[in-house]
């Protein structure tokens, strides 16, 4: 049965979140809000959070320095999923992957179909695994980060969360085991 293991230690993870947006400036990013608020409410650390424009060589920049950042276990972007000219965010960061994660993809559309009806099929958020880091592109509305954080990563970001989660695999992610275990 799905659920927390109160018999295993939860796990805090580090989490950089990136708002994509030509608009948003850090007092009126609601959606990065969203995700600050629900990351440090389940006990991980906020290990950096920017905002940068709907820009492919923008965006790309900033996740390749959080890959690079052996500290940080897990970025999350909100913004530039959609299909409008400036919603570039797959565009950068997919090329990145050295593994994706379609799953995700799929479980974020069963999520926003549940709440928002047919109009879920905008979304292009996506996932996958560089550099040993976890990266999630959500839609930039903070309703969006709530249900993909409340019904997604909230349990597979969570050590405790059984059968299986994305923290019980860290270790393992590369062949050069740039984590310890765990």
């Amino acid at each position: 049965m799905a659920g927390i293991d109160a018999n295993r230690e939860f796990i805090p993870l580090k989490i950089a979140v990136l708002t994509v947006s030509d608009t948003r400036k850090l007092a009126d990013d609601k959606s990065g809000a969203t995700l600050l608020d629900r990351i440090e409410k389940a006990g991980h650390t906020v290990a950096d959070r920017a905002i940068v424009t709907d820009d492919i060589e923008a965006i790309r920049s900033q996740v390749k320095a959080w890959i690079a950042d052996s500290t940080i276990d897990v970025i999350i972007t909100t913004g530039g999923t959609g299909f409008t000219g400036r919603d570039v965010t797959p565009e950068a960061i997919e090329p990145l992957f050295e593994k994706r994660m379609e799953g995700f993809s799929t479980m974020f559309l069963l999520v926003s179909q549940a709440k928002i009806g047919t109009s879920a099929i905008q979304t292009r958020a996506t996932a996958g695994v560089a550099g040993a880091t976890y990266i999630f592109c959500l839609p930039g509305s903070p309703g969006a980060c709530k249900d993909a954080w409340d019904d997604i990563l909230a349990h597979q970001l969570d050590y405790r969360y059984r059968p299986c989660n994305f923290v019980e695999i860290m270790p393992r992610l590369d062949e050069t085991l740039r984590r310890p275990n765990s």
